[in-house]
Formats: structure tokens, sequence, C-alpha cells
């Protein structure tokens, strides 16, 4: 299972095809809607949030509801696009083209990937680089792991993403019940917190970064149950299942550090309080007495809850902007601002779990028999049974 994805983020749309799901899977355009107007919520985001009401067209691989087995084609237009039409439009430039299409960035902002996207393609106006490295792009990740989201949920795997951390304010140790309750709670919660108390300090924290025309970074936490036992591979580095979930994380915009279970905290304590102890049941078969490895061993999962965290660094466009250098006349200069939010980090939370939600469906997809929904349904329960009466 693989997916591609395309658009700039003030062209006309954005675009991904996804390859290998399953045929027979039920998959609505709302499934999928749904996912994308989360990812637009979120306590510090800017104007562009208010311009762009994401939803998605289904142009190919769904017929009356369910999935083909053919690649599934999601488009998700951009709203702004026609006060772009002549910057981003792909018709070449002449000498009759405005001044104002014509302008080109010279000018790299710290932080983002316009100066290396320069180097590496040699492009001397930057607007080609930050165009495609924007975090805009991460709409059709967010659409590509509804899909995905939707697979796990009809075999019975459920997730959930909030946030622990925002500008060094942490949430504290509240226990919720369920997955449920957790979606329950964040999804009402501005910084998609379940601490209320810890939420409003959080709040507080970007209001006053807005005030100094700062930014400010967290850190987010996926947890996924229902995965069954030994899914990945101790056999291949490159067939880990929690390696490809820290790419994943990490993979997305300025994310820059990723946990499995208590993650570094590991390095401080000693064994006997870090691994867990194996317990056997009748009729529930194999468990851990703790989970502080995250639901993995060996690169394979084993059966309990998944938790991963990744950290988000601060969006590096400030409104009091760092010194850079212009790559025309190497002269200094003060950064310029592309975008207003103070802080992206609840919405980043949403952005993690759909990229976590791919990377799970991916690997059951592919150590499965998955051409039809409903073999790859029998297959996992099979699976599951094996595993409890081993």
């Amino acid at each position: 299972m693989r997916y591609l994805t395309a658009g700039e983020s003030h062209g006309p749309q954005l675009t991904t095809i996804i390859e290998g799901m399953p045929a027979g899977m039920p998959l609505l355009a709302e499934d999928i809607n749904h996912e994308l107007a989360r990812r637009q919520k979120g306590y510090g985001r800017g104007r562009r949030m208010q311009i762009e009401k994401d939803t998605v067209q289904i142009t190919s691989g769904i017929r009356h509801g369910q999935t083909l087995g053919s690649p599934i084609a999601l488009v998700v237009e951009n709203n702004d696009w026609k006060h772009w039409t002549g910057i981003m439009g792909q018709e070449p430039l002449d000498d009759q083209s405005p001044e104002e299409v014509k302008r080109k960035i010279s000018r790299p902002r710290p932080g983002h990937a316009d100066l290396n996207g320069a180097l590496k393609y040699g492009h001397r106006d930057m607007r080609n680089v930050l165009e495609r490295s924007s975090a805009r792009e991460t709409t059709v990740r967010v659409a590509a792991g509804a899909a995905a989201k939707k697979l796990l949920s009809l075999l019975g795997i459920e997730l959930a993403a909030h946030v622990v951390e925002i500008g060094g304010v942490k949430a504290g140790n509240k226990v919720f019940t369920s997955l449920a309750q957790l979606r329950e709670v964040t999804e009402e919660s501005p910084v998609r917190c379940f601490d209320a108390e810890a939420g409003l300090k959080m709040m507080e924290a970007i209001d006053e970064a807005k005030q100094n025309g700062d930014s400010i970074g967290g850190v987010v936490e996926v947890i996924a149950e229902g995965m069954p036992a030994g899914v990945g591979s101790y056999v291949h580095y490159d067939r880990k299942l929690d390696a490809k979930l820290a790419a994943a994380i990490v993979s997305i915009n300025a994310f820059k550090g990723v946990e499995i279970g208590i993650g570094f905290e590991a390095a401080r304590k000693p064994g006997s309080q870090v691994h867990d102890e194996i317990a056997w049941e009748e009729g529930r078969g194999y468990y851990r007495k703790t989970n502080r490895l995250g639901g993995f061993e060996g690169g394979m999962t084993t059966g309990m809850p998944i938790v991963v965290r990744g950290v988000m660094k601060p969006i590096p466009t400030l409104y009091k902007p760092l010194m850079s250098v212009d790559i025309d006349s190497k002269e200094p200069f003060a950064a310029s601002i592309e975008r207003s939010d103070s802080c992206a980090v609840p919405a980043a939370a949403v952005v993690a779990e759909n990229v976590v939600a791919w990377e799970l469906a991916s690997s059951l997809v592919d150590q499965f028999y998955s051409d039809r929904f409903e073999t790859l349904k029998a297959s996992i329960e099979e699976q599951k049974r094996t595993a409890r009466d081993f």
C-alpha cells in the first residue's frame, strides 16, 4: 500500500493517489472530510484556516461507496487559488507580465526549506521551493490517512491523538478510561489536551507568543488499540514497524523527534523499570503487565496499545523576523512572513494520528492477504485466534 501527493500551497489543488487498498471496503467522502475538518481546527491557527474549508473530491477507485481495488485519487481544491493564478500559473511569463507576477523570492527564511531546496534544485526564485515544502501538503496526507483509519476501524483498530505539551506547559497525569473518552474530551479542547487546566495554560502560552511576535512548539501523542501481535519484523531493519512509525512522524513538517512508549526516559531507568513482564490468561492469551515499550518489541507489535509521541518545533516564520542573507545581493535582511500561525501543535496532532494510521494499515496489508477486504479481515481475526491459543 502506498500513496503519492502532488500540489503546491497556493496552486489550484492538492492531489493524492492511493494504491493497494483492498477491494470491497466501504469508503465515503464524509469519512475523509471529517479528518480534514479536524486538521483545520486548533488554537493559534492563522487566517488561512478561514480562507480554506477543505473538502475532498474522490475522482477514482470508489464505486457506490466501496473501494474497487484500483488506485484511489483524492483531490482537495485550494479556494485561494483565484488570488494566485498569475503568480502560480503554469504558462510561461513574458515581458508583458505584470511585475507583481514576475517578482521572485531571493530571501530564504531561517528554519524553512527555502535555501536548501534552492541549492538542491538550482532555483533562483525560492517560491518554487516554499510552495511545495509548505505544511499545506499535509492536507492530502491526512486524506490518505483518513482512508487508512477507515480500514483500521473496520478491522477493530482504533486511534486517538492528543497534545501533551505546548511551549513548556505539560499536561498532568490525568487518566482516561478509554480512547473514546480521550477523543470526546480532546475534540472539545481548543488545544486537543485532555487536561483542561493545562489546556488553559497552553492557550495563555500561545497568546503570549503571538503578542511577542514569536511562535511555540510542543509534543503530541498518538495511541492505537487493537493491533494484532507480530505485525512488523525482527528479520530486516527496513521492515521494523516501530522504525516506520518513527520515520512517518519525523516526516511531518516541523517535527524533529519521536518517542515510542517511555522513549528517552528509558535511558534514565534501570532495565527492571523499562521492560514489560509477560503474563498469560485464559481467553486473553499473552499480554504485558505494563506497556512501557509502547506496544513494540523487536520491531513488532506486542498486541498492547501502540504509543507514539512526536515533538514539533516552533513554526519558523515569526513576526519578529530572524536574520538571513539575500541570495542575489548577498546582503543581510530580516526574514519575510509567509504565514501567521503562532502555534500549530493541535492541528499537527491530527496529522500525526493520520500518518500513524497509514503505517499501521500499510503494515497489515503487506503482511496479510489483502486483495479483498473480507479476506483481509478474516486473516487478521485468524491471526488473533492463533495468538490467543499459542
